[in-house]
């Protein structure tokens, strides 16, 4: 049963031997028509609108560290979780963010990036930043070993949110649906009205764990300065 139930997010679309369910992660790009970067309209608008916000969170959140361009790949990343949380949504697309292996594959060369960055040139910053403030003298190998740790865990606590969050939504919504057919058609109505607001939260899911990723990407970035 409980194979049955985790096989929706197996890739499962093979061509002479090739996986394509992964192309799903570029189809956001493909669904923008070119006439949305060219002609204005509306949501052309609302998108910069929504850019333009996070630019200004993500310079805050920078403070000192903020220069031309810095927000870019964190507003990139946010745009590219959100389109492959978004297409999850739809029947039979294959859900890429609920796999490990995208979701370590963002935040872990961030990490790396962040980490060998600070090391390498700000090395006395980071011995700082491994005992805070105030410590006392007998906990201070304890509070290095626990920054150590918690330095070593970010990576995989990223990755682990964004699989869990978009798995447990998918894996709620196909053991509702699969009772369908048992059941008579007052309780198939209430089960439809369940299965709409389970879609509406799972949408807002979508934007807030893209949302979460950028913010916390960010924050760490901050750290290392």
């Amino acid at each position: 049963m409980m194979s049955n139930l985790f096989s929706i997010f197996d890739p499962s679309t093979n061509l002479f031997n090739i996986p394509f369910n992964w192309i799903s992660t570029i189809l956001g790009i493909m669904f923008i028509p070119y006439s949305f970067w060219l002609i204005p309209n509306r949501h052309f608008f609302l998108w910069n609108f929504i850019l333009l916000k996070l630019h200004n969170e993500f310079k805050t959140l920078l403070k000192n560290n903020y220069f031309q361009g810095s927000t870019f790949i964190f507003i990139s990343m946010f745009t590219f979780i959100l389109f492959n949380n978004f297409l999850g949504l739809f029947p039979y697309i294959f859900t890429s963010t609920s796999h490990l292996t995208l979701s370590l594959s963002i935040s872990l060369p961030l990490w790396l990036s962040f980490m060998i960055y600070g090391w390498l040139n700000n090395s006395q910053h980071m011995f700082i930043h491994m005992i805070p403030q105030g410590t006392p003298t007998i906990l201070m190998p304890f509070m290095v070993l626990i920054e150590t740790i918690s330095n070593i865990i970010r990576p995989g606590t990223l990755a682990v949110r964004l699989t869990a969050n978009m798995i447990a939504g998918h894996l709620l919504m196909t053991l509702l649906s699969g009772n369908g057919p048992n059941m008579s058609s007052y309780f198939i109505m209430i089960l439809i009205l369940i299965q709409i607001l389970l879609l509406i939260l799972e949408s807002a899911v979508a934007v807030i764990q893209s949302y979460v990723i950028a913010i916390l990407s960010t924050l760490y970035s901050s750290e290392v300065n």
